[in-house]
């Protein structure tokens, strides 16, 4: 059993370090104005680039027009990405995680206007149509429950292991997946994975009591 789990994670990393180099032999050719190899560096990594999106800007037509910016960008600044100082999965993560966290920053200015007042129907009188229109901003309420609960998320992280701590926030915040992480921080593929899985059940774990404590 332990020898077929030690093959498994060989394949696994196998598979990570050549998705790895056929990106950045790809990315090498987006640079040198090569649409062949920006069609295919979008096929292979558009459903990842897609998960970081979505971590971070939730809904997802919004996270899909995002992407489409995302390779605008990645066809502009290829020329900017060397392999000597990051992977390409990583700079392609950071392009993603950067367009998003700007595409809600976008949307938290951006302000909601309608025309006030607008002519009426048979009696000829003006109508407010911001008293008709419902707003989907969350209330008072709202905002306090979503403070509320992140700083109760930023607690519960705080109880967690430092190496519980790195691999959630690599795993969860930049996308990457167990494998990545594993060569991220140099650690076994089954260490990582076991960081990953203890460091969750402990902030659900805490995340519960904090609820319970709340509701009693």
């Amino acid at each position: 059993m332990a020898s077929t789990s030690s093959t498994d994670q060989a394949t696994l990393a196998d598979g990570a370090a050549q998705r790895r180099q056929a990106w950045a032999e790809l990315l090498s050719r987006v640079a040198m104005g090569d649409r062949g190899a920006f069609e295919a560096l979008y096929r292979q990594s558009s459903p990842h680039l897609l998960a970081v999106i979505l971590r971070i800007q939730g809904n997802r037509a919004q996270a899909e027009d995002v992407l489409q910016e995302v390779y605008v960008n990645v066809w502009r600044a290829a020329q900017s990405f060397n392999p000597a100082l990051s992977q390409a999965s990583t700079w392609l993560s950071s392009v993603a995680r950067n367009r998003a966290i700007d595409s809600l920053r976008r949307r938290q200015t951006e302000p909601n206007t309608i025309s006030s007042h607008q002519p009426g129907h048979d009696d000829g009188e003006e109508r407010d149509m911001v008293n008709e229109v419902a707003s989907d901003l969350p209330g008072p309420q709202a905002l306090l429950e979503q403070a509320g609960e992140a700083r109760q998320v930023q607690h519960c992280l705080k109880g967690l292991s430092g190496e519980q701590q790195h691999s959630l926030a690599l795993a969860f915040y930049q996308g990457l997946s167990h494998a990545e992480v594993a060569e991220h921080l140099g650690q076994p593929l089954g260490t990582v994975k076991s960081w990953l899985r203890r460091g969750l059940l402990s902030l659900k774990s805490c995340l519960e009591r904090a609820a319970t404590l709340a509701r009693g």
